[in-house]
């Protein structure tokens, strides 16, 4: 079972590439871009994943603007034995230089939406450490994570109008990760488990000529699990990165969350956020929410589209709604992105804080699997 990539001296198992050295069957090799203005005129999001032994490729592409309906449009498919077609019906991701340039495109369809996007570099790729969750004695999740920060160039079709997207207003987050968490339809069989939780932030943010980045899972009593920060360069070019990494990226010694929540929601209405470099010196940042986009239209914890869900040989579909019509404890709702101002009491910045908070938490004060603030 051979594909192009065998051409490449990239082999790390006696295995032809598309035979994975784990056989958990929630593997998976993923895709994942957001865009955003700095005046939180727009967001939209990409996502494009395979899942290898699941035997599937799916993908999203959703948009939403202040006062309007979030559009969606999904696709799935039987994945094909070759690695490099990234094609879905009719939405495709080119890479057209790898940690460089990349292109999104959602052709003309029912829906009403539609894309041509590409995105343009601006730091070099910044690996995450690698993040290993456990559920007792067995491992849920263990991935590698790289980002890239950029602009984006390009155009958008909704059913609201044109959206022209301009790198000179346009910020994004390219998030590339492979290895195995939980996807598609939950195992069955065996003794009954306890109801899972979960509590993320993930906070890619731009500065004037650096970026900064905070990754976070806690456990339910607000123990750190992951926690990660870092600082990187910002280059004023795609031309100007020196490298696929660059070498410059500042490793924070640790760093801590403060969030605040909209009363009777997990949803976030300010937060801070604390570096601490290895001198013990403290950068506080805040955050101001000016736009929120619902994770559910790339598929996460989506009632149908859920990612790594069989859909079919080849199926599409589309759906809108209006974010400020839905029941935001409802599991569903409960994995956001936001677009933020964010300071540091010299300096201001736009970015995003992604938040997912499931089960009891006890910062928060929650104690049930869905209760509010």
């Amino acid at each position: 079972m051979l594909n192009r990539l065998d051409e490449f001296p990239v082999h790390q198992t006696p295995e032809p590439l598309a035979q994975l050295a784990s056989s958990e069957r929630n593997s998976y090799d993923r895709s994942w871009y957001n865009g955003y203005a700095g005046d939180g005129s727009y967001y939209f999001g990409f996502g494009m994943a395979v899942y290898p032994h699941r035997q599937i490729l799916d993908g999203a592409f959703s948009v939403v603007r202040p006062g309007g309906q979030q559009h969606s449009f999904f696709a799935s498919r039987r994945a094909p034995d070759e690695r490099t077609d990234m094609q879905i019906g009719p939405l495709t991701l080119e890479v057209i230089e790898p940690m460089r340039r990349s292109r999104i495109i959602l052709e003309e369809n029912d829906s009403g939406l539609a894309c041509d996007l590409t995105f343009s570099a601006r730091t070099a790729a910044i690996q995450e450490a690698r993040q290993t969750l456990w559920q007792g004695t067995r491992r849920t999740m263990d991935a590698t994570r790289f980002d890239q920060f950029g602009r984006w160039t390009g155009v958008i079709q909704t059913p609201e109008g044109e959206i022209q997207v301009d790198d000179t207003v346009c910020y994004g987050t390219k998030d590339r990760s492979w290895g195995f968490r939980g996807v598609g339809e939950p195992a069955t069989g065996g003794a009954p488990q306890k109801p899972g939780g979960a509590f993320f932030l993930w906070a890619p943010l731009f500065w004037d000529d650096h970026i900064s980045h905070a990754i976070f899972f806690d456990g339910p009593n607000g123990e750190a699990l992951v926690r990660e920060g870092l600082v990187a360069p910002l280059y004023p070019t795609e031309a100007d990165i020196p490298g696929v990494e660059d070498g410059l990226v500042q490793r924070m010694a640790t760093a801590q969350h403060r969030v605040e929540y909209h009363q009777g929601t997990r949803l976030a209405s300010s937060a801070e956020l604390d570096l601490f470099d290895i001198n013990g010196n403290k950068r506080t940042i805040t955050m101001e929410p000016i736009l929120r986009f619902q994770m559910k239209g790339l598929g996460y914890m989506h009632p149908k589209w859920n990612q790594g869900n069989w859909q079919g040989e080849l199926a599409t579909g589309y759906e809108s709604f209006d974010p400020e019509e839905i029941d935001l404890l409802s599991p569903h709702n409960l994995h956001v992105q936001q677009v933020m101002r964010v300071s540091d009491g010299k300096n201001q910045g736009i970015g995003v804080l992604e938040q997912v908070v499931i089960g009891p938490y006890g910062p928060a004060g929650f104690t049930e699997m869905f209760d509010g603030a």
